[in-house]
């Protein structure tokens, strides 16, 4: 549903996006993480056909950003870091105003605003001036604009931005439902747990480079190592520690407990399970020690600085 290759940008001298290549595909999304200036909002505008890339090539729902720029903009929602809403208008006339633009029916768009602003809690306000929302609800009736015509793919740029912790929920939940509903989705966030919560793939940017990207599986393997297991026992090991040496790499331990990596987990701690009790002390769980993306990001960091 979305193909970059080689995506570059310049402006004039300076080099904002460099070579740049990824997929998504339908009913996928796709995190694309990084500092402010790494070039994220830049790709994003390039796959809106907003800004024609210097070279390389983009896709969007089939059709390519440059030659196609028309049907790519009829297939897209955009959720922008800087909204552009009409602070003048009504809630209601604003998204009229934009039905029109899309053209779509009267009876239609009139259903679908109401549908959507009672969806993300915006019911009571179709009567009030965009100027007088709130950040959060600004934020949410420019969601409501991208979803206005029920485009197949969307580009969402910090969508829960300035929102309070409810109404974050609440997007986030919609993009879970969207995703259903087989559409293709980049987001971009400062949002890391947000990023793991909804991403089925992640990118990181930096310099203007994608400089990783994959599930989170795969990048925490690559940069931060194998699984770390936890095993806890009801007795102390009184030396099992060593006995279980030969078949895992042991990072701490105590009375009554093992941390250790192993890169074959399923088979190697069915081995660890029977030694352990072969002699004679239970087990009380064995878990896995969960990574989080934030840890995995800032590897991934340290690594492109070395």
């Amino acid at each position: 549903m979305i193909e970059a290759y080689q995506l570059t940008k310049y402006f004039d001298k300076f080099l904002a996006v460099n070579e740049i290549s990824f997929s998504v595909e339908p009913g996928k999304v796709f995190a694309i993480l990084g500092p402010n200036g790494a070039g994220k909002t830049t790709t994003i505008r390039m796959l809106t056909s907003i800004l024609n890339p210097t070279s390389g090539k983009a896709t969007v729902a089939g059709y390519d950003v440059v030659t196609q720029a028309a049907q790519v903009r009829a297939s897209v929602g955009v959720l922008t870091e800087q909204h552009g809403l009409y602070e003048r208008m009504r809630g209601l006339e604003y998204l009229d105003f934009f039905g029109r633009i899309y053209h779509l029916s009267a009876e239609y768009r009139q259903k679908r605003a109401l549908h959507l602003m009672e969806r993300f809690g915006l019911g009571d306000a179709l009567d009030k001036r965009v100027g007088e929302y709130s950040k959060g609800m600004k934020q949410k009736l420019a969601l409501v604009r991208a979803l206005l015509h029920d485009p197949p793919v969307l580009l969402l740029d910090e969508p829960t931005s300035a929102m309070d912790p409810q109404s974050a929920r609440l997007v986030r939940d919609a993009i879970k439902e969207l995703r259903q509903d087989a559409r293709t989705i980049i987001l971009t966030t400062h949002n890391l747990p947000e990023a793991d919560e909804l991403a089925d793939k992640i990118g990181v940017i930096r310099r203007g480079r994608m400089i990783a990207q994959g599930d989170f599986e795969s990048l925490s393997t690559r940069f931060v190592g194998p699984p770390t297991m936890e095993l806890r026992t009801v007795q102390p090991l009184n030396g099992l520690v060593q006995a279980v040496g030969d078949l895992v790499t042991v990072t701490a331990s105590g009375d009554d407990y093992i941390l250790y990596t192993t890169p074959t987990p399923t088979e190697t701690n069915t081995q660890v399970l029977r030694r352990v009790l072969d002699s004679g002390v239970d087990v009380l769980t064995l878990s896995r020690k969960s990574q989080t993306l934030e840890e995995v990001y800032l590897h991934i960091v340290q690594e492109d600085e070395e």
